[in-house]
């Protein structure tokens, strides 16, 4: 679950991380660069970029890769994360599902790489979701 009150969130910080792991990106086909950075419970940023893949359903989410980053050294309890495109592109319904396992509440920054940017909770990006709850 993530937890803002426990927490101070550093938008432009959390930003800056997410337009530099956009850097990263192996996007040859789609030429769609996404950075992510996810601030964890512990304080710790978890970033990512999108890795594309000629078999396209290959391809992993700069927020997913962050994710699962997060998850593969123990963490589970988000703050926020910040998705940075050159256009604001909100994350896919992937994204948003993956998301969803760990916090309805979650708050996504979504910007670009001229640091304009909004800010959303999951529950805004994914109204009437599914989740662990419903199992």
């Amino acid at each position: 679950m993530s937890n803002t009150n426990q927490l101070l969130v550093d938008w432009r910080n959390l930003l800056n991380h997410a337009i530099m792991a956009r850097e990263f990106a192996y996007a040859p086909y789609s030429h769609y660069k996404v950075g992510a950075a996810l601030l964890t419970q512990s304080g710790k940023i978890y970033t990512g970029c999108n890795v594309e893949n000629a078999g396209y359903s290959g391809t992993v989410c700069a927020e997913r890769i962050a994710i699962f980053k997060a998850v593969s050294e123990g963490e589970h309890a988000f703050v926020a994360i910040a998705v940075v495109t050159t256009n604001a592109g909100s994350p896919c319904g992937v994204c948003r599902q993956v998301m969803r396992e760990f916090s309805v509440d979650l708050p996504i920054l979504v910007g670009d790489t001229n640091y304009n940017y909004q800010i959303f909770t999951l529950a805004d990006l994914l109204p009437h979701s599914f989740g662990p709850e419903n199992l």
